[in-house]
């Protein structure tokens, strides 16, 4: 009986603390990298800007999943990567901003309002 109390709370606590270390997206900042780095360059390329609302969560889920940018060899993780952010941070205000965040923590977020702006998402967004 004692052993099974101490496993039943050994699994409580081990539950508790991956809780306390799981990142909760943050689809505002997501918003301003979006919309600071990615258009910056879609606008002047001849692909054009990609607006969150012209795809579903789906898809967009799909193409971070795929993590092919565009049709090219790069990949998205590519350009929320600490190497690229320093690369472009001269002349780019978020990549500079966001230069010490995390990758991961970055995607998530840059995913979050991908999600919350898609087409079926909670606010759909254009970044006009």
């Amino acid at each position: 009986m004692k052993f099974s109390t101490q496993l039943t709370v050994g699994v409580v606590l081990s539950l508790l603390a991956s809780a306390a270390f799981a990142y909760d997206a943050d689809w505002k900042r997501g918003r301003v990298y979006y919309r600071s780095v990615c258009t910056s360059c879609h606008a002047v390329q001849p692909v054009g800007t990609i607006n969150p609302s012209s795809k579903t969560k789906a898809e967009w889920a799909a193409y971070l999943k795929a993590d092919k940018h565009a049709k090219s060899k790069d990949t998205v993780k590519q350009y929320v990567s600490k190497a690229y952010r320093a690369s472009i941070k001269s002349g780019n205000k978020a990549a500079e901003k966001f230069a010490a965040v995390p990758d991961q923590e970055l995607l998530d977020d840059v995913a979050a309002f991908l999600t919350k702006g898609a087409k079926d998402g909670d606010s759909p967004a254009s970044c006009s």
